[in-house]
């Protein structure tokens, strides 16, 4: 999940602030493999985006997947978390094991916006 070099923050000024205002116990674990067209195309940006956002890598937690040839998923954490698809990432608190948003494969929006969006949508609930 190599950010990618090109992403502009300055286009995306409300997702950086957005992900840069999560408490410290906010983990972003992240399914993927370099086998996925999705993957290598969507991962880059949200790197990108967390790194914008000064997300520390010590909560951002990557998660190796590999396809079966029955088109399942394999991989840590694959059952506990019901994947079925990747990229999938899931936005847990790290001190209730509480999901707050999950992003599945695609999106009209890039991952980063999705799940901004939905933290958002959360804080504005609470």
């Amino acid at each position: 999940m190599e950010p990618d070099p090109v992403w502009d923050e300055d286009s995306y000024e409300e997702t950086v602030e957005t992900l840069s205002g999560l408490d410290e116990n906010v983990v972003f674990k992240v399914w993927g493999g370099d086998w996925c067209k999705d993957c290598r195309s969507q991962l880059p940006a949200f790197g990108a985006a967390l790194k914008a956002a000064d997300v520390s890598e010590d909560r951002i937690e990557h998660y190796p997947t590999e396809k079966e040839d029955d088109g399942s998923k394999t991989g840590l954490g694959v059952e506990g978390y019901d994947i079925e698809y990747i990229p999938t990432v899931v936005v847990e608190d790290s001190e209730t094991g509480e999901e707050l948003a999950r992003f599945v494969e695609d999106a009209e929006v890039p991952i980063a916006v999705a799940l901004a969006d939905d933290l958002a949508d959360l804080e504005t609930t609470a």
